[in-house]
């Protein structure tokens, strides 16, 4: 960290070139990275990471949304259950990985380094870190999908924020940090994968499953305790010295805090209790709103047009007061199921409600 110090200083007063002073660091930063990574596909540099991120970012954002406009959703349910699975296995597959590579061994859960020796172990983690940077990248295609489907509900600015950040995160963990502490954070990812996955990929298969999708809501807390328990293992690794880097766990602690005041938002926005709504009726002669304290309406509506009192089609027209249809008095005024305490014949409550009517008048 000093040298990236030195360096930043000596820059600051020296005529050097932006191009020059990139090549500072990035031969500095080849300096500390892991030397078993050299010549490996897209992780010489960072460029084609960020190149593919933007191009990600330009099609999502505006050429998808622009290309369909125009354009019905496509359909493709089969896709989506093929994909769908397809994540489910191979969130598996690295959750049982990370577990053989050492979670399951010898990791310590207070503070474990990485391991650079050329161990089967060790090789194994460094293989798992890069198939998790290419599952990042194959998880463009849920964003991909919702532009497709015209679902621009679901492209939130937390579902582009994730989706762009964690293919940076799993490059740098392949290309400095491949296991070791950081590695928490991927296991309890795969785990949760696995659940959200399966959630969309019966979600996908059609309606006769939204029986078994009540857990939606379930989801974001699952996420969200997630992130709590990636948050306290990195705090660790700062309390306990093993020599794995503090400015990574640093790092950790503030990606874990973002992800929980953002999801803590979305968790709110989506599932927090909104208010009853009234339901408002005009009368030609006066308006007036009818909420469930005054009258209950199930299978049912109430029509603002006054009509002297008359019920037609099973709805109520005329003002709905604490229980009173005007020009017509109505018993106790439930409305269940397009009785009014009494059948409804032919559109009608015991026949036409006359003007003006007294307790005489009350249906029957």
């Amino acid at each position: 960290m000093s040298g990236f110090v030195k360096i930043a200083i000596d820059d600051y007063y020296s005529d050097s070139n932006w191009t020059t002073i990139i090549n500072k660091y990035w031969m500095l930063a080849e300096r500390v990275s892991d030397p078993r990574v050299q010549g490996w596909f897209l992780f010489d540099t960072p460029l084609p990471t960020l190149a593919m991120v933007v191009i990600y970012l330009a099609f999502v954002m505006v050429i998808g949304p622009l290309w369909m406009s125009n354009r019905k959703p496509f359909q493709i349910q089969n896709t989506l259950v093929a994909y769908n699975a397809s994540q489910v296995l191979l969130s598996l597959y690295m959750f049982y990985e990370h577990l053989m590579s050492g979670w399951w061994g010898d990791y310590s859960l207070s503070c474990q380094p990485v391991d650079y020796t050329e161990s089967e172990q060790a090789r194994r983690m460094l293989h798992l870190c890069w198939v998790y940077y290419f599952s990042k990248l194959s998880e463009f295609a849920d964003t991909i999908f919702f532009v497709l489907r015209k679902k621009k509900s679901q492209i939130t600015w937390l579902h582009l924020y994730h989706h762009s950040l964690t293919p940076f995160e799993a490059w740098l963990l392949v290309k400095f940090i491949a296991g070791g502490h950081g590695t928490f954070s991927n296991i309890v990812n795969n785990l949760v994968h696995v659940i959200m996955y399966s959630y969309y990929m019966l979600a996908a298969m059609g309606p006769q499953y939204q029986k078994y999708l009540w857990w939606k809501k379930h989801l974001t807390t699952l996420q969200l305790i997630q992130f709590f328990m990636v948050l306290f293992h990195s705090i660790s690794a700062l309390v306990c010295d093993c020599g794995y880097p503090k400015i990574i766990a640093s790092g950790l602690i503030l990606h874990s805090t973002i992800f929980i005041v953002l999801f803590t938002n979305f968790y709110l926005q989506a599932y927090k209790k909104k208010p009853r709504s009234k339901v408002e009726t005009n009368n030609n002669n006066n308006d007036s709103k009818l909420t469930d304290e005054n009258t209950k309406l199930k299978n049912g509506r109430v029509n603002g047009a006054t009509n002297n009192g008359h019920l037609q089609n099973g709805f109520a027209n005329g003002e709905v007061a604490n229980g009173k249809i005007r020009n017509g008095e109505v018993g106790n005024g439930r409305i269940e199921n397009g009785e009014v305490n009494g059948h409804v014949k032919n559109g009608y409550v015991n026949g036409r409600l006359p003007n003006g009517s007294t307790d005489k008048d009350k249906v029957q």
